[in-house]
């Protein structure tokens, strides 16, 4: 144990290979820097695996497909989580579209996750809410959602990455991995290996987002990733169940990978 400037006694613990500091006043764990990190416990609400093929679904990829029929097929073809992802809609319509597909969900065992909107997250009982940068304070909607819902986060580099984790994340989305068409803001990742870089620094499950597709998922194997967050390669697709059924695989694939892979070139462009 050591004594900083603040007069609180750190004490240097291992853990899973890596040090980690514990205030032995205050009871929290913090980093190197004495910044607070969160609750490793709280990480029990989130199994892991459900976050190897993360399905994301809008309305607007969906073309003419009804909403719960998307659902029914996406989960037939394997996927994992789904989180609901509207921008235009009311609170009230949002609502009404969790509550329609949430029996589903539950079903067949798969999180429904709301994206930003928190309140929503808890009027329909879903089991967690993804919050965006500038989306909202991820303390915040933890006191709001109380211990057993589950907080994802996004992030583009390390520092977003290790801020979402101190802030109490349970799981982050990084990317643009390949760009992407689905969000008009989304930056295209210059270098892979940044998805290395996060997933040796954080002990919270990673899953890379932006443009995946069956065609270049196997670029991202090694890098020490849970799963892949896809959007048009699934719901903008022709057969959902199939292409869900593919990118479950490579998915599962590539997750499994005992060897980092030189992956420092920048992958093609495709709609995400």
């Amino acid at each position: 144990c050591q004594r900083r400037e603040s007069a609180d006694l750190l004490c240097v613990i291992p853990v899973l290979g890596r040090y980690t500091f514990f205030n032995a006043q205050s009871g929290a764990t913090v980093d190197r820097n004495g910044i607070i990190m969160s609750d490793m416990r709280s990480r029990e609400r989130l199994d892991k695996n459900k976050l190897l093929l993360y399905g994301i679904i809008g309305s607007c990829n969906l073309g003419d497909v009804e909403y719960g029929k998307a659902v029914a097929q996406a989960i037939q073809g394997g996927i994992t989580c789904l989180q609901v992802r509207e921008k235009d809609m009311t609170q009230a319509e949002l609502l009404a579209i969790i509550r329609k597909v949430k029996p589903l969900c539950d079903a067949a065992g798969v999180p429904l996750i709301v994206n930003d909107d928190a309140l929503v997250c808890k009027l329909s009982g879903a089991a967690g809410v993804h919050i965006g940068l500038g989306d909202g304070s991820i303390r915040a909607v933890g006191k709001l959602l109380g211990s057993d819902k589950i907080i994802g986060a996004t992030a583009h580099n390390l520092d977003e990455a290790l801020a979402a984790q101190a802030a109490g994340a349970d799981y982050i989305g990084v990317g643009a991995a390949f760009g992407s068409k689905s969000k008009g803001n989304a930056v295209r990742m210059t270098n892979l290996k940044t998805y290395r870089d996060i997933t040796s620094a954080v002990d919270i499950p990673v899953i890379a987002i932006g443009g995946i597709n069956a065609g270049n998922v196997g670029e991202l194997a090694g890098l020490g990733l849970s799963g892949i967050a896809v959007i048009s390669a699934i719901f903008g697709s022709r057969d959902i169940a199939a292409s869900a059924h593919e990118l479950r695989a490579a998915a599962q694939a590539l997750t499994s990978s005992p060897c980092a892979e030189d992956n420092s070139e920048e992958g093609t462009e495709t709609d995400g």
